[in-house]
């Protein structure tokens, strides 16, 4: 279809008239690959082949065929991303400008901004990929970082989905027993329950993961304008150092809001491999920048306000201090509204289902991607795996929230700044930006891929310009370490990171081309 639509919302998600689920994952299983070993799993397979026909998603990292595109609307893009945002998740991200980095409101607004608008931008972009090879995100990126180096990003990447659902499940356990002051839940207890939405949900795949994500930021970002509401007269708005320590404090706050936001780079095809590969490139993108800003920004900006009311006309320090950004969650819903601000704070609570349902659909489609033997592991019994692994470590790190967010985060930005040139230079350099220049059914064949050793140079001089820039708790690089204050100093890690990668990559590349051919 050449003419697509932006779409009636209620639609978005829409496969088409008369496409059935249970027809194209029935033929998918057929198609798969006769390199994927899969008798290995074969008792595995026969309870596959049975949820198959219950709608339960088959397809792993096997390429979507043109005919079973059926995900005609654009918007869906946008809902996509605006649940999956739209959480206490990004709300605690906010809330670390003032305690951590000690910004004024002012300040980490406009640094939230800033990063957010920036580092949306290969997110986007990286969105369009998907309906034009019919590949997900960690598979396309073989065609630039070889079969052999796309082990370290798709090992990265598995280690960062299961590190965002335990930072996701502890924010949401603190916000769970918040409801309740006298008759806390325990954290343990939380966590499950936490966990129980996103397995669920991404165990059915991709279809009802859209589904949900359509409608699931509804209630939360009526709750969100009820909590400004209630939190708005106690905001103070201020700036609370200036010159070289300020630009510090702002450049690792932004590292934190950058590790967020392009935090999502690595999943961005993942969720748009059902569209038709002549949809518009534009609407995508757009789609997808605008549905990842509007929660971003907004919802950050709201944490920050929320870290600026702990003054004498509140005790919210205390509530903050005792459940962190569930405390404080529950300070100003729980607090003056009763019951039913504790009804509204659980609803919160449950909102960090959105977020961790990408993070474990895409964990399964990333670790199929190690090697063959792994493809042919079930998608579905990954998901359950690695919510086993991220429900233990939540459990165990629920105390060291925010020192493993801050940690998270940043690193996420170094390795993904890397990843992100690697891919959009050898597409727009090597492949100059045509599709016509892959071969999708090449993606597990090592020698139709680049060899790697140009990658894997550029992504440890990337790795190099990381560690002169980082400005973290447990170490200062030499170049970090010169700006703002000598004790903290400023973060510009992933901006080096960067740089560091894209310079060295088409000259590596160049040469490597011309001795291997790929």
């Amino acid at each position: 279809m050449s003419d697509t639509k932006s779409g009636d919302p209620e639609k978005s998600f829409s496969y088409g008239p008369g496409a059935s689920d249970d027809v194209h994952e029935a033929s998918s299983l057929e198609r798969l690959s006769d390199n994927i070993p899969r008798f290995k799993f074969a008792k595995l397979w026969a309870i596959v082949e049975f949820l198959d026909k219950y709608g339960v998603e088959a397809r792993g990292i096997e390429r979507v065929p043109s005919d079973q595109r059926t995900q005609i609307y654009p918007l869906s893009a946008f809902w996509m991303w605006l649940a999956a945002n739209m959480t206490i998740a990004t709300f605690s991200l906010g809330c670390l400008g003032g305690p951590v980095f000690s910004l004024g409101f002012r300040d980490a607004a406009l640094t939230i901004i800033f990063f957010n608008l920036l580092c949306n931008l290969p997110v986007a972009y990286f969105s369009t990929w998907g309906p034009k090879l019919g590949l997900r995100q960690l598979t396309l990126s073989k065609f630039s970082f070889g079969y052999f180096t796309s082990q370290v990003p798709i090992i990265l990447n598995c280690i960062a989905c299961v590190g965002w659902s335990v930072v996701n499940s502890i924010v949401g356990a603190q916000t769970l027993r918040a409801v309740s002051t006298a008759h806390q839940i325990p954290t343990a207890a939380a966590i499950v329950v936490i966990a129980i939405g996103p397995i669920t949900i991404s165990f059915m795949g991709y279809r009802v993961v859209h589904l949900y994500e359509q409608y699931a930021w509804i209630p939360v970002t009526i709750i969100f304008i009820i909590y400004l509401g209630q939190i708005a007269r106690f905001i103070e708005s201020d700036f609370r150092n200036s010159g070289a320590i300020e630009a510090g404090n702002v450049l690792s706050f932004g590292a934190t809001i950058a590790g967020y936001a392009i935090g999502w780079v690595s999943y961005a095809a993942d969720y748009t491999v059902r569209m038709p590969e002549d949809m518009s490139s534009v609407k995508i993108f757009f789609w997808t920048y605008l549905g990842l800003n509007v929660p971003l920004i907004l919802v950050e900006i709201l944490g920050a306000a929320a870290m600026s009311t702990f003054n004498q006309k509140t005790t919210w320090a205390d509530a903050y201090a005792e459940n962190s950004v569930g405390g404080l969650l529950g300070a100003g819903l729980a607090g003056p509204m009763g019951g039913f601000g504790s009804f509204l704070l659980v609803i919160m609570a449950l909102s960090t289902i959105a977020t961790n349902i990408p993070a474990m659909y895409s964990l399964a489609l990333t670790f199929q991607n190690i090697h063959p033997y792994a493809q042919a592991i079930p998608r579905i019994f990954i998901v359950l795996i690695g919510s086993v692994v991220y429900i233990i470590l939540a459990i165990a790190g629920a105390s060291h929230f925010v020192e493993w967010l801050e940690t998270m985060l940043d690193i996420l930005a170094y390795w993904l700044a890397i990843f992100s040139a690697i891919l959009i230079e050898e597409h727009l350099i090597f492949r100059r930006g045509k599709w016509s220049n892959y071969n999708p059914e090449d993606y597990n064949n090592w020698r139709k891929l680049p060899l790697g050793v140009a990658s894997f140079i550029a992504l440890s001089c990337g790795v190099a310009g990381a560690v002169l820039g980082m400005a973290q708790s447990w170490y200062i690089g030499v170049i970090g370490g010169m700006i703002g204050n000598p004790e903290f100093g400023g973060d510009i890690g992933f901006e080096l990171a960067f740089a560091f990668s894209a310079i060295v990559y088409p000259p590596l590349r160049w040469i490597e081309k011309f001795y291997w051919g790929y």
